[in-house]
């Protein structure tokens, strides 16, 4: 969502052994969380060697780089963190030089720090843990420079051991869901009455169909289905295999898909 500067922002953020990921989130009118900014990159080399709490340090040092022009001023912001113990590291008579310079900067702010358990903080983990990011899964990356320079606009590209190939553009995911319709017979049927509700276009679907044909509607280009007046719609794909396999893709494999990825869910 476009960023509300009359609703308070919150952060999220994480870090794993090789990366850092962070997102400012609001809540909409309605109370819902939303997304305003996702943020993620893979550490250098000396950041590999930090200790935990250094790390988790650095995604949040890295997210209020990032969010700065949102997150400085009078306003308390929250930091959601799923590092319990990083609260106590940062009040600690105890600081290295790196801690103790972080901590100036974050003097700047005003925010609060609060612990959300890594399986509730699914978005900042995700990010913090891009299989495109895991040197476990590259054949070879570039160097990434060995600086404390946090404010590049995007995250190091990495160079992994395939070889380039020229291909088509995308296509966005909901017009390739309303494309694949035209290729399903069934579902064509039901869209063309929809579109005309006719007594011949209704004549043309199956006995079962036309006693089911409330349940479907259509949202612009998309067919959707809901059992009843109070079940939520949801978008009907049809049996196109590569849709299939991008939506599994992108709700799935995806930085933002929420899932926790192979070593935390096995």
């Amino acid at each position: 969502m476009l960023p509300d500067t009359s609703r308070p922002f919150h952060v999220v953020c994480d870090a794993s052994d090789f990366a850092i990921g962070c997102a400012l989130m609001q809540f909409d009118a309605e109370g819902r969380e939303r997304v305003v900014s996702y943020q993620s990159r893979q550490m250098k080399p000396a950041e590999k060697n930090y200790p935990v709490h250094d790390k988790e340090l650095l995604a949040m040092r890295y997210a209020l780089i990032k969010f700065r022009v949102y997150l400085l001023g009078e306003q308390t912001f929250a930091v959601y963190t799923n590092h319990a113990s990083l609260r106590t590291a940062m009040k600690s008579p105890h600081l290295s030089q790196r801690m103790a310079r972080w901590l100036s900067f974050f003097a700047e702010y005003n925010f609060v720090v609060h612990y959300k358990p890594g399986k509730n903080n699914i978005l900042a983990d995700a990010l913090s843990r891009r299989p495109d990011y895991d040197p476990r899964r590259l054949t070879r990356h570039q160097d990434i420079p060995d600086d404390d320079d946090d404010d590049d606009d995007c995250a190091t590209c990495v160079t992994l051991g395939i070889n380039a190939t020229v291909s088509s553009p995308v296509l966005p995911l909901r017009q390739q869901i309303a494309d694949a319709y035209e290729e399903d017979a069934f579902y064509a049927a039901i869209i063309r009455y929809l579109r005309n509700p006719a007594a011949d276009t209704l004549a043309k679907l199956t006995r079962p169909t036309r006693d089911a044909i409330t349940r479907y509607d259509l949202d612009g280009d998309l067919l959707t289905y809901a059992i009843d007046t109070f079940d939520t719609p949801r978008v009907v794909i049809p049996a196109d295999d590569d849709l299939r396999a991008r939506l599994v893709h992108e709700y799935h494999d995806a930085p933002a898909g929420g899932h926790l990825g192979r070593e935390k869910t096995v």
